[in-house]
């Protein structure tokens, strides 16, 4: 697989990457995010836990505030099996719900209300991306 954003585009799930994969994308990634305002995480995960880990990888390796879950979604512990978790920095809040018949992986969506151009959605990027 060739080191590109472009080429996880419509993946299920993340694909195994290779440390120069990682960085390749890591540095492609960066110069996106760069050009955009806020975002909004979506996480594909076997359980809530690994779901909420990804998504606070993510938080410190980008300098981001930690979000908190919404107190009207489902308590972490109650939900057993795949989830989806929708973050967003706006909001300053995230979900997590049961999903089955998901893949597993990161995806990002960047946005700028002033340049819609630079806004996109980027990955499925592995769940330990931001952790390595």
């Amino acid at each position: 697989m060739a080191a590109t954003l472009a080429a996880l585009r419509g993946l299920r799930t993340a694909p195994h990457l290779e440390a120069a994969d990682r960085r390749a994308l890591r540095s492609e990634l960066e110069t996106h995010l760069l050009a955009c305002h806020w975002f909004t995480v979506g996480v594909m995960a076997p359980a809530a836990l690994e779901a909420v880990a990804a998504l606070r990888q993510l938080e410190a390796a980008l300098g981001w505030d930690a979000l908190e879950l919404d107190p009207a979604g489902e308590a972490l512990a109650a939900i057993e099996g795949p989830v989806f978790l929708k973050a967003n920095q706006r909001t300053g809040r995230f979900l997590v719900r049961r999903e089955l018949g998901l893949g597993s992986g990161l995806l990002i969506t960047g946005h700028n209300p002033a340049d819609s151009t630079c806004e996109d959605t980027w990955g499925p990027l592995p769940l330990d991306f931001f952790g390595l």
